[in-house]
């Protein structure tokens, strides 16, 4: 039998092991996924875990939770354009207004300062890719309503590697492949885009198509994005993005907004589970904003799905919830204001804003 004095001696050699680790350094990650429900408050997620049987990937993956304060510069109330831009440059901006501050002058954002580190970048939508969101990346208006020079930016931008969502129509396709890109058309086709740089629209319509008709474009799109980035040695960024569940709670449609939330979740989950083997990538799961003001206030036998209660049809100022998987997951524990997402990631990746 061991002595007492070797067990205390135990006891204090793995105290002071213990003691040491709280004092290292967060381990950094060498890639993060931004993974952005538009629209997504904490009830629409919890609507979707009841949806989906009391299952929810996000919920099981998540080791860390914070909240993000959303108001935009000039609002109580952010729209998605603010909101995104908050997330891409780290500041607050007016409403409507895309990649850039206030007085309307350009800052370089999370992806095109990673681009010049040497990472790759890309975006992977369920809305048309020159959308508020996936413009807040990689353009700089002063109104996400100037499609055209969203779409000018968006082509002539180097930091991309791969763009994945709708707006077909609104691009010129000589011009992207000029600029250097290697274009597919569905889902099916997408897998056989093996370009440097790609950009692969998911249908040939403005708008893509509620997922009830488009189907799991969000997870193919996804996985073949993580695929083609994490060719590069020096890490990447993704920003995905589950459009729609904003178009569900705008139109107070229960049933749209909890599918588009369940699509969100299926496409975290593989982007989750490739993250918890790669180790090496940080995942963190948030919102531009909450739409809708909803509550839960029944459970529909028939349908399998709570009841639900919109008190608005537009955007509100709740705080959206923060969830994070993986290395240096634990920076996003608190409640922050929505640039700090910005600055942990630039902190984490090593980068240095201009």
């Amino acid at each position: 039998m061991k002595s007492i004095a070797a067990i205390l001696g135990a006891f204090i050699l793995t105290g002071q092991a213990s003691a040491v680790s709280l004092l290292l350094p967060p381990k950094k990650p060498k890639n993060i996924i931004l993974m952005i429900g538009d629209g997504t408050g904490l009830v629409h997620l919890y609507a979707a875990y009841v949806a989906k049987g009391g299952q929810l990937d996000i919920y099981a993956f998540a080791k860390h939770i914070g909240l993000s304060i959303t108001a935009s510069a000039n609002d109580f109330v952010t729209d998605s354009a603010a909101g995104a831009t908050a997330l891409s440059i780290g500041s607050k901006t007016n409403n409507g207004m895309i990649g850039v501050l206030p007085d309307s002058s350009k800052r370089e954002t999370i992806a095109e300062t990673a681009a010049k580190k040497g990472l790759s970048t890309g975006a992977v939508v369920t809305c048309e890719l020159p959308h508020a969101t996936p413009a807040a990346f990689y353009a700089h208006q002063p109104s996400r309503k100037m499609y055209a020079e969203i779409v000018k930016d968006m082509t002539a931008n180097t930091a991309a590697s791969i763009l994945i969502g709708g707006g077909l129509p609104y691009f010129d396709t000589n011009a992207l492949k000029s600029a250097g890109y290697s274009v597919s058309v569905g889902t099916e086709t997408m897998s056989k885009n093996t370009g440097k740089r790609q950009i692969c629209f998911i249908d040939t319509l403005k708008e893509p198509l509620p997922v009830a008709q488009r189907g799991p474009t969000l997870v193919h799109g996804s996985v073949h994005a993580i695929q083609h980035l994490s060719k590069n040695k020096k890490g990447f960024f993704l920003m995905i993005e589950g459009s729609q569940i904003d178009w569900g709670a705008h139109n107070n449609d229960s049933a749209h907004t909890i599918a588009e939330a369940i699509d969100f979740d299926l496409a975290a989950g593989e982007v989750l589970k490739w993250a918890k083997n790669n180790k090496r990538t940080l995942v963190i799961i948030t919102a531009d904003h909450e739409c809708g003001g909803l509550t839960l206030h029944d459970y529909d036998k028939v349908n399998k799905r709570p009841t639900m209660n919109f008190s608005s049809g537009h955007h509100t100022a709740e705080p959206v919830p923060v969830y994070a998987f993986g290395p240096g997951s634990e920076a996003f524990s608190g409640v922050y204001q929505n640039t700090a997402i910005y600055h942990k990631m630039m902190d984490l990746l090593n980068l240095k804003s201009k």
